[in-house]
């Protein structure tokens, strides 16, 4: 058998790294990493002349935006009670503001006497006055009314909310909840 390679040469005078071995730095400059394309010489960048990378016409050049389609799978039946509990008693003390404000105007504006000296008129007779809306309609009884809707509306918005929790915990073990699409803001 013969050797076509050639002469090979000494090992003995090799002062490189060996394999697995990394080469040992100059001293001469700063570090520069290793490139998988090494540059011209004449300084341009892949061997073109003061050609700038352009996208092909096809491609986009806005940011696409990131969609995530979710599915709810389950709503925890305690989180809903209080998270519903605390908004029916913000929508309970709305309404109880609220029916102050209108009643406060209304007194205002005169209402209260007008509507109830004609309904005083059409009621009443020569021995009795007929019926008293002002004193019917006092801001302490329209507020007190108004309080106890409020305290039932909260009762019931929150046992509403919670057993709608169950409701759906159990419809979306059979059909899997309802699906969401997230996007991004661009």
């Amino acid at each position: 058998m013969t050797d076509t390679r050639g002469q090979q040469p000494s090992y003995e005078t090799y002062n490189g790294p060996l394999p697995g071995e990394r080469p040992q730095a100059q001293s001469g400059g700063p570090y520069h990493p290793p490139q998988a394309y090494g540059t011209p010489a004449d300084g341009t960048q892949g061997g073109q002349t003061g050609a700038v990378r352009r996208p092909r016409t096809g491609a986009r050049t806005t940011p696409r935006t990131r969609k995530a389609r979710l599915r709810v799978a389950k709503a925890d039946p305690w989180s809903v009670m209080k998270v519903s509990f605390l908004l029916s008693i913000a929508l309970g003390i709305c309404t109880v503001v609220a029916a102050s404000v209108l009643w406060m105007v209304m007194d205002a504006m005169g209402v209260f006497s007008t509507v109830g000296g004609t309904i005083s008129e059409a009621t009443g007779s020569n021995e009795s006055n007929g019926f008293d809306l002002q004193s019917f309609l006092s801001l302490p009884r329209v507020l007190m009314f108004t309080s106890v809707i409020a305290v039932i509306d909260v009762v019931l918005m929150t046992a509403l909310a919670t057993l709608g929790a169950f409701i759906y915990n159990l419809s979306a073990g059979f059909v899997g909840g309802v699906e969401l699409t997230l996007a991004e803001d661009e």
